[in-house]
């Protein structure tokens, strides 16, 4: 006499097999699906910007991006202190736009406080020409905390008088999200401050 216990008990074993099957291949699936995405991973980290001799951020492959970070940072403070100081009657409001991009509010706060003292003003009443002649920038890296120090050589040109000055900024740079072509080197200065301005006298040399 034939009873149904034999058919559930096979069923239940086919059961358990495909089970276990899925189980397995499940584990397998998540398995090749780490080191994909961890393939994938290292293969983002191997290229991504590097830097060419002038500074310039170029979408290459890239070996270290630390090796860069400094030449990067040079060069952000080359470009902000030659907009942010390099004016003239005709350029400082589109040179202002692009500077202001390459920093925060401590920056817009400079901005703002030379506006107010009529700096600007002056500039086109007088037409003058505000040249940088000289930049040189010290950076001191502390892992993802930068500090930097700035001298820059001025000369502001009056018709047939030119007069030379030294500026010294310091501040801090923050990594931020890269920004073609606003802020391509991924960096923002912030704490800035303008600590000493003063003139050069004829007999000292501009990049001592």
């Amino acid at each position: 006499m034939k009873t149904p216990f034999k058919n559930i008990v096979q069923v239940l074993q086919l059961n358990r097999w495909v089970v276990l099957s899925v189980v397995i291949v499940s584990g397998l699936v998540c398995s090749v699906s780490i080191m994909v995405v961890a393939k994938i991973h290292q293969n983002g980290l191997d290229h991504a910007f590097v830097v060419n001799g002038e500074g310039e951020v170029i979408p290459l492959q890239w070996v270290d991006q630390r090796q860069h970070l400094e030449v990067e940072a040079m060069a952000h403070l080359e470009r902000f202190h030659r907009w942010f100081y390099g004016l003239d009657a005709g350029s400082f409001e589109t040179h202002m736009e692009k500077a202001l991009w390459l920093g925060n509010n401590s920056v817009a706060e400079v901005y703002q406080q030379k506006k107010a003292d009529g700096f600007y003003n002056r500039l086109l009443q007088y037409s003058l020409v505000q040249k940088v002649e000289h930049i040189e920038s010290k950076i001191k890296m502390e892992g993802a905390n930068m500090t930097f120090q700035t001298r820059i050589v001025l000369q502001i040109h009056r018709g047939a008088v030119t007069d030379t000055y030294e500026l010294v900024t310091s501040g801090h740079l923050l990594q931020v999200e890269r920004n073609f072509p606003h802020n391509p080197h991924g960096l923002l200065i912030t704490d800035f401050f303008e600590n000493s301005l003063r003139k050069l006298e004829a007999y000292e040399s501009p990049k001592e």
